[in-house]
């Protein structure tokens, strides 16, 4: 049989972006078919006999999936043997590989266009390369990561997940594989991609522990593989009590020898580790106060040990590194009260004279990035100068929420800019660390925002423990090759051709649409901040329990995971340890979570009323906080306990925004003796909600009646983007303020029952004001008018903060982070009974519009 990637994603949009569980892959017009695979057997793999380290990983890589998609194993030849024969694959660099120039000079090969490029790699079919070779697959790098991307590409389009090691995505075998080879050139459109292991106590660290010994090189190895098969270069280590050169000093070895580039995280200077300082300085470097204005010599020596360690590889460039500058406080807080911009900028100073003076290059040589975080970004909002090679890190606001970008127009920086996002957080309002909690088409629309607003050179998100966050992850990093390609389409498509690719075609159109709700379900509310107090019931009625809202999320939590069990009923054995992880686990336990905290609900209400129903409810808390040990034991012993730990994360029962210390159950109480009828399944019947008056009409923002587009822009709509049908945007993202007279705007024709003053309630994701602070008018505004009547100004007045929520705007940061969702209201006077028209007027970027409700408004009080 013959297998084209193309025909299992089964779709001619493939041309434009193909997925499985990781990377984008770019596919140009041009192809041409090459067997991988005959009748069981592997084609040779060939390397220069003294090719880069990072090409003998990837090529040692390159052979096991082959062997993993045919059984047998693949030959891996260093150097061309004299008595070569049968096809082979040729991964290599240009102008480091004697076989390319050897193709080159007898005309076989053309491959100008990868001169002066960063990552780039193009794949040729020759025929005839060498004597007794019939035909080749030519992979060529641009540099040696090139060569690595374009290898693990074609592992990916054989039908190898990036997630086959980290979770356990089975590969199908095949008899014979023919792919269809894209010929063209592909390269990232962001420099540096990666992730940062973070807040990895106690789940990461403890599986680490367990499987191998602790947090090290053999750890290492599959994380580096993981990121290079997304086509990530950079990674931030784990950093709670770790260092990482200094733990395993093999893992910053084996980094360097795979081709990823390492780095340190955002208040880690100088590629070295809180931890390091910490210890003692058992390397012989100077401790005290981490405290530039007390200790300043003491720091220098210590940043000076970090520097000297990159270079001590011996051969003049160093361990490959990108190497954070700036200082924050010990612990992640702030250096200083107020703003340390003079001191601040004095000690980026220092650090670059300490990189030029041990790498004896000038600093603007070695890559740097000043990350942006937090308090740090009040230093450049005022005006701090860093050198123009220094990448700027702007930072979201923890809760997936962008917190500045470059305005439209601004010069360009030789550094550049980048993004630091969050999957996972230790902070106000509340820590969230437990599941994937993340939508994609948030991070696409944030992302795509900061890339239309030349946010380019690096993108790097909070993972915490990388799983459970497999499938945010793999999109980030798909999108950050190539976000261009990464249109709404393709994000539409995106949820399906990864369940294809990942679980096959049989279940992909059901798998896709799961994940999708899980995920909009789960971002509603993150479940540390869920408690039985979190949503309302309708109350005790005489014809049964009335759930209200929360009946109403249980429902669907309910409806989803028996959807969830019908799919997994159809999948094969060995597809099973994959779900469970990647879908089952997560729908079920979200499910059961929000179980136990609607019984904790009821209970609380019934006792309060003697009603002896509580009891029933007692006891579904106690089941239902059994069940969530029940699949954490299920998680940590699949695949003979290979993941044990991994799902340790304490999440429920908080109480402040930190970790409780232990996992406990909802408090529940009884009403009299607990008899076996209260222990039998007496479910009461419950009662749908009333809903809400007959007087409020609430529209969804994709179901807009006109839009008027203009001034370059077009309203698109965006699937399941918030809490239901999707979000309204005006696209391209990342253009200058629109005003009444350019007239983008969406129009609703409504009908209004009973006339009297009313008010419209708009209902947008808790987005940022990415200008403030760089001499441009406060943004965030979006116009309401209704009929001819004047167009009202609404302004989302949000303030992300780190600390004390001690003004309104960041109380109102707060609610919104807490609720994914920010509520903007306008009283727009008496609307006589009848028909209406309600426009929306497109002011800034990044207002996204999911929901209007117009409901009457309150009676002015009685004087």
């Amino acid at each position: 049989m013959v297998f084209s990637r193309r025909s299992l994603l089964g779709s001619a949009a493939v041309s434009a972006v193909m997925v499985s569980c990781g990377g984008a892959l770019a596919a140009p017009a041009m192809r041409e078919g090459f067997m991988l695979v005959s009748r069981g057997r592997p084609v040779n793999v060939l390397i220069d006999g003294e090719a880069d380290q990072a090409v003998q990983h990837v090529a040692q890589s390159f052979a096991a999936d082959l062997e993993r998609v045919c059984g047998n194993k693949a030959l891996l030849m260093k150097g061309l043997p004299v008595a070569a024969s049968g096809p082979l694959v040729l991964v290599a660099v240009k102008g480091q590989s004697g076989l390319i120039d050897r193709l080159i000079a007898a005309g076989k090969l053309s491959i100008g266009d990868l001169d002066g490029q960063w990552e780039a790699f193009r794949r040729i079919v020759v025929s005839h390369p060498f004597p007794g070779v019939p035909r080749a697959l030519v992979i060529v790098g641009s540099d040696r990561r090139g060569a690595v991307f374009g290898t693990y590409d074609l592992c990916e389009r054989m039908g190898v997940s990036p997630w086959h090691w980290f979770a356990d995505v089975p590969v199908a075998r095949r008899a014979d594989l023919v792919l269809d080879i894209p010929m063209g050139l592909s390269r990232p459109k962001v420099r540096y991609r990666g992730f940062f292991i973070n807040d990895e106590d106690p789940c990461l660290s403890g599986w680490a522990a367990k499987k191998f010994g602790g947090v090290n090189a053999a750890m290492y190895a599959h994380v580096f593989e993981l990121l290079l098969r997304m086509k990530g270069n950079y990674l931030w280590p784990a950093m709670w009590g770790k260092a990482f050169a200094l733990d395993d000093p093999q893992s910053m070895v084996l980094a360097d020898a795979m081709g990823v580039v390492m780095g340190n995280s955002h208040h880690e200077p100088m590629l070295r580790a809180q931890a390091e300082w910490h210890r003692g300085a058992k390397d012989g470097k100077r401790g005290g106060p981490w405290d530039y204005t007390r200790n300043a010599e003491n720091l220098r020596d210590f940043w000076r040990g970090g520097i000297e360690r990159m270079m001590s590889k011996g051969d003049g460039k160093g361990y490959d590194s990108l190497v954070t500058v700036g200082m924050r406080g010990d612990g992640d807080e702030a250096m200083a009260e107020g703003t340390a911009t003079e001191l601040l900028e004095r000690i980026v100073h220092d650090q670059r004279a300490i990189i030029a003076e041990v790498t004896k290059r000038p600093a603007d040589q070695q890559p740097q990035v000043w990350a942006l975080y937090k308090e740090v970004q009040d230093y450049y909002d005022k005006g701090m100068k860093v050198p123009d090679d220094v990448i700027l890190l702007f930072a979201d606001d923890n809760w997936g929420q962008i917190r500045r970008v470059p305005k439209p127009g601004a010069p360009k920086r030789k550094g550049g800019q980048g993004i630091y996002y969050h999957f996972d957080y230790v902070g106000v309002p509340r820590n969230y660390k437990w599941i994937n909690t993340n939508q994609i088409e948030k991070v696409w629309q944030q992302m795509d925002l900061a890339y239309r607003r030349d946010a380019r050179a690096m993108w790097i998100v909070n993972v915490g423990d990388i799983k459970p966050m497999e499938y945010p992850l793999g999109f980030f990093m798909a999108m950050a090759w190539d976000p261009d390609a990464m249109t709404p389409a393709a994000l539409a498509a995106y949820p399906q051709r990864w369940a294809e690719a990942t679980f096959g075609a049989g279940q992909a159109a059901e798998i896709g649409a799961l994940i999708t709700r899980y995920s909009q379900y789960a971002a509603r509310r993150k479940p540390e901040l869920i408690n039985q107090d979190t949503f309302p019931l309708g109350g005790i009625r005489a014809d049964g329990l009335d759930g209200g809202a929360f009946g109403d999320l249980v429902a669907q939590w309910d409806a989803l995971e028996a959807d969830m069990n019908a799919v997994r009923g159809r999948l094969a054995a060995d597809q099973l340890d994959a779900y469970y992880q990647l879908i089952e686990f997560p729908i079920a336990a979200m499910a059961n979570l929000y179980r136990m905290y609607y019984a904790a609900a009821w209970n609380k209400l019934l006792a309060s009323r003697n009603d002896p129903r509580a009891n029933y409810f007692a006891n579904q808390v106690e089941a239902s906080f059994a069940r969530d040990s029940d699949l954490t034991r299920r998680y940590h012993s699949i695949n003979n306990g290979k993941w044990d730990g991994m799902m340790a994360q304490v999440h429920m029962n908080y109480v402040i925004w930190n970790d409780p210390t232990q996992q406990t159950m909802p408090s529940i109480m009884r009403v009299g003796a607990d008899t076996p009828a209260d222990r039998q399944n007496m479910r009461p019947a419950f009662v749908a909600p009333a809903g809400a008056p007959e007087d409020t009409i609430a529209l969804e923002a994709v179901d807009f009646t006109r839009a008027q587009h203009g001034k370059g822009l077009r309203w698109t709509s965006i699937p399941h983007l918030g809490h239901a049908k999707g979000a309204v945007l005006a696209l391209p993202q990342g253009q200058a303020p629109t005003g009444q007279s350019d007239a983008v705007s969406l129009d609703y024709d409504i009908t209004v029952k009973r006339a009297g003053p009313a008010r419209i309630i708009l209902h947008l994701a808790p987005t940022l004001d990415t200008s403030s602070g760089q001499g441009e008018t406060p943004g965030g505004r979006i116009g309401v008018s209704v009929d001819d009547a004047p167009m009202q100004v609404l302004q989302a007045h949000l303030e992300a903060t780190g600390g004390a929520q001690d003004t309104p705007a960041k109380k109102l940061w707060a609610e919104a982070v807490c609720d994914n969702l920010l509520r903007l209201t306008a009283d727009v006077g008496a609307l006589a009974q009848g028909r209406h028209r309600v426009r929306i007027w497109r002011l800034d970027d990044n207002m996204v519009l999911q929901k209007l409700v117009i409901e009457p408004a309150s009676p002015p009080p009685q004087t």
